[in-house]
């Protein structure tokens, strides 16, 4: 079958030509579905359906060394946890009130053996220690037994003052040191238990080291004694 053809020939029209637009289009399905049978490569596949999902990666690499995901991804959900468990309790911890338990009040025998001892650091002559608790109390006759005229004792500082005024006393003091001493062997215990033996100890050791100055303990014979101190002066028997 020929028709005219505006150009100027002949235009053959086929039969088979005049199909239906139905049957075009189930023509083109059926091309579609072969030229999907054949694999497709990559960039066909992009074309086709787009770009597809990235797999997640099964590792980390951390530099150093190569470790599974779920490993690190634990590890590091551990740590946080931990971290996060350890400042909660530390906070509580802090925050909650503490019931301390105060030690109970001195009985009153400690208290009086803490009173009668301070007397001693109140009645001490020469160049008080810095720790002296009685703090009215200063250093005192700094110059007992050192003037030109002394002969034999170039040193009497120290001891302690017979009362309240500024007298040393030899036999009083040996009295109360030798009475302080023996209280000490016997009753040790109970002045650690008060907090006091070494006070005490101080304290005996400030009055003998005294006394050994008041004669010549280095002598096979003893002849005289500084028996009694008072305002830069003494006395001999």
């Amino acid at each position: 079958m020929y028709g005219r053809d505006p150009w100027g020939g002949p235009l053959e029209i086929n039969a088979a030509d005049s199909a239906t637009d139905d049957d075009r289009s189930r023509n083109l399905q059926d091309l579609d579905r072969a030229a999907l049978s054949r694999p497709l490569d990559e960039t066909q596949q992009s074309w086709l359906l787009g770009p597809g999902e990235q797999k997640k990666k099964k590792y980390v690499d951390l530099g150093c060394i190569i470790v599974s995901r779920k490993i690190f991804v634990w590890t590091v959900g551990t740590l946080l946890v931990s971290a996060f468990l350890a400042g909660f309790i530390t906070l509580i911890v802090k925050t909650v009130p503490r019931h301390r338990h105060s030690h109970p009040p001195p009985d009153n025998y400690t208290l009086a053996l803490h009173k009668a001892l301070m007397f001693f650091n109140a009645q001490r002559s020469g160049k008080l220690p810095k720790h002296n608790n009685v703090s009215w109390r200063g250093s005192s006759c700094l110059d007992d037994g050192k003037s030109n005229t002394a002969t034999f004792y170039k040193d009497l500082v120290g001891g302690y003052y017979d009362a309240g005024d500024a007298i040393k006393f030899n036999f009083p003091a040996s009295f109360a040191m030798t009475m302080l001493s023996w209280s000490v062997i016997e009753y040790s215990a109970k002045y650690e238990a008060a907090g006091e033996l070494n006070h005490v100890k101080e304290i005996i050791k400030w009055g003998t080291d005294y006394l050994l100055k008041t004669f010549n303990h280095s002598a096979d014979t003893i002849d005289r004694i500084a028996a009694q101190v008072h305002l830069h002066t003494w006395s001999f028997i």
